[in-house]
């Protein structure tokens, strides 16, 4: 820290120099720090993806077991305590955004399995649509 005179005061400061520094040393760790964190969180939201597919399904085969049937909707999860919640799609964060599938059959309901409406790829490569 340099110290300048001012009409008989020392106050101190900063030179521009170390500033610029301290900016660089501050940007360096950014540019570490921040792919890293970006990449864990896209992580994070494909592992809940897939967690949240993966208890959706069960649920559908659960009320296919009890019912002899699957659901007209996804609510009817929710209505008849498959789920407690139709959980978010974390890619779209949103709940409207799932694609249901129907069964072969139109007389064993309306919905047979259910996918993302996420638009992209996951890190694999795969889109997230074909999950």
């Amino acid at each position: 820290m340099q110290s300048r005179r001012d009409a008989g005061r020392v106050t101190p400061g900063f030179t521009l120099i170390e500033l610029m520094v301290a900016l660089a040393v501050i940007a360096l760790l950014l540019s570490i720090v921040a792919p890293r964190y970006f990449g864990g969180v896209s992580r994070a939201e494909e592992a809940v993806l897939k967690e949240n597919l993966y208890l959706m399904r069960n649920a559908l085969d659960k009320y296919y077991a009890d019912a002899g049937h699957y659901p007209d909707a996804l609510e009817d999860l929710v209505t008849r305590r498959y789920l407690r919640s139709i959980p978010l799609d974390p890619i779209t964060q949103s709940g409207a955004t799932w694609v249901v599938l129907p069964p072969a059959d139109p007389q064993k309901g309306a919905v047979f399995d259910v996918k993302s409406g996420a638009q992209g790829a996951g890190r694999d490569g795969k889109p997230y649509e074909q999950w």
